[in-house]
């Protein structure tokens, strides 16, 4: 990637930006027992894998059910969200204010729903982004690439010139099949956790980074510092 007016850089959302994985899961919990009469364990989501908020609805509850769901769903997001939201991750702010700096363009790629966007953009000041895709914007989540493909498509940008920031295997699957640069971060990762982590990235030649202010570096200079 160089740094001209044609470089990208893409994020993920949740696990990336913001740390929301204990409101996921307490939101999911409790429309699920709305909707089946039956209340998930926190364990029992994680293992579901929720890297969309449609596609684990759908999974779980069937597909005519998705609707009124979702409709739940949002209710519990705004209610838990002040208990259980864990704030936007150190060094993130810095990360995105240093970016802002140079004529790099800025987007997010998300499972996250448009509707869970604007509940979470109303209390937390990541600023503005360039474009922003959500999981109502495509047919399939990541790691299906169309998600990046339409952002670049929206940017008018070639995946060459782009690199995409996430902190989950399907993520580095996402930008592979798109032909971005994959990087994945660190810094959400217990531990005891990295170590597995790294190794299921590898495959992928994925360029890690151990906090958000040695990604800024990466992008600003276009090397892998982290």
């Amino acid at each position: 990637m160089h740094n001209d007016a044609g470089a990208v850089v893409l994020f993920d959302l949740d696990g990336t930006l913001i740390n929301t994985k204990r409101l996921y899961v307490e939101c999911y919990r409790r429309v699920v027992l709305s909707q089946i009469g039956r209340e998930l364990t926190p364990e029992e989501v994680l293992a579901l894998r929720p890297r969309s908020e449609l596609r684990f609805m759908r999974d779980v509850v069937g597909p005519e059910r998705v609707a009124a769901c979702m409709e739940d769903f949002y209710l519990a997001y705004a209610e838990l969200y002040d208990d259980h939201f864990r704030g936007i991750y150190d060094g993130v702010l810095g990360m995105l204010e240093a970016l802002r700096t140079r004529p790099l363009r800025l987007g997010i790629v998300t499972g996250k729903s448009r509707r869970s966007w604007e509940l979470t953009s109303a209390r937390e000041a990541l600023g503005a982004f360039d474009v922003l895709v959500f999981d109502d914007d495509v047919a399939e989540p990541k790691p299906d690439p169309e998600g990046l493909r339409l952002a670049l498509e929206r940017l008018g940008a070639p995946p060459e010139q782009a690199v995409y920031l996430g902190d989950s295997v399907t993520d580095m699957e996402a930008a592979t099949a798109a032909g971005v640069r994959p990087c994945a971060a660190l810094w959400a990762k217990k531990p005891a956790d990295r170590e597995a982590f790294i190794a299921r990235v590898e495959p992928y030649g994925a360029a890690l980074f151990e906090t958000p202010e040695s990604f800024a570096r990466f992008a600003l200079e276009g090397v892998m510092v982290g």
